[in-house]
């Protein structure tokens, strides 16, 4: 049984379709053990206690210093004993500790087809505002495990969703969310779940 963590910043309705996707089994051989919050009252925090999952708030205003909240935040997660940190939205970057202890165990959706509209400064609805800015016609979300840079780790999945006449970056949003970001990172977490995952040379192989 894969133990998961959900790590969340805000609505949480990528949270909401992992859950979703274990009660109906989609997601097999899966656990979600905590979510964990970096702000007070959000929704996703809320998806959580309906569900009855662990819901824990870490937030950096409480503590004195980066160092000090990256570290209450490590120990939060060793305290579940999760075998996959999942980043669902969540828009703290992630300490170099954490990284290190749980290589190829964290995984991050972006509203992107990576490497297009990716890294520093492109989240949320900023990436679709960026796409849209530049006239593409197709855009995507990529599901990839986190390394020490950003949206550079090795890439696990990926789909591609039409842009249409008169999108709007929140018209955009929402088809990305609903076509591609609720599918892909329940079935990334699947296949992890299911031992079909590997990393081989910094590229995910799947079997």
């Amino acid at each position: 049984m894969l133990k998961i963590a959900v790590m969340v910043s805000g609505g949480g309705t990528n949270l909401q379709a992992i859950i979703d996707r274990v009660a109906d089994g989609t997601i097999t051989n899966t656990e979600i053990a905590v979510v964990i919050s970096n702000n007070y009252g959000v929704k996703a925090l809320e998806r959580a206690e309906t569900a009855g999952i662990p819901a824990v708030c870490v937030s950096p205003k409480d503590y004195a210093d980066r160092a000090t909240f990256n570290q209450a935040l490590l120990d939060i997660v060793n305290s579940y004993q999760v075998d996959l940190i999942v980043l669902a939205g969540f828009l703290v970057v992630i300490p170099e500790m954490m990284i290190e202890q749980y290589e190829n165990r964290i995984i991050n959706i972006h509203p992107s087809l990576i490497p297009a509209f990716c890294g520093t400064g492109y989240y949320g609805l900023k990436v679709h505002e960026a796409a849209l800015a530049r006239g593409v016609k197709v855009v995507g979300a990529t599901v990839h495990f986190v390394d020490k840079g950003t949206d550079t780790g090795p890439i696990l999945l990926q789909k591609a969703v039409e842009v249409q006449p008169g999108d709007t970056p929140k018209l955009l949003q929402q088809r990305v969310m609903e076509q591609a970001e609720w599918k892909l990172l329940p079935q990334a977490i699947d296949l992890i779940a299911n031992n079909r995952v590997t990393v081989v040379d910094g590229k995910t192989v799947i079997s």
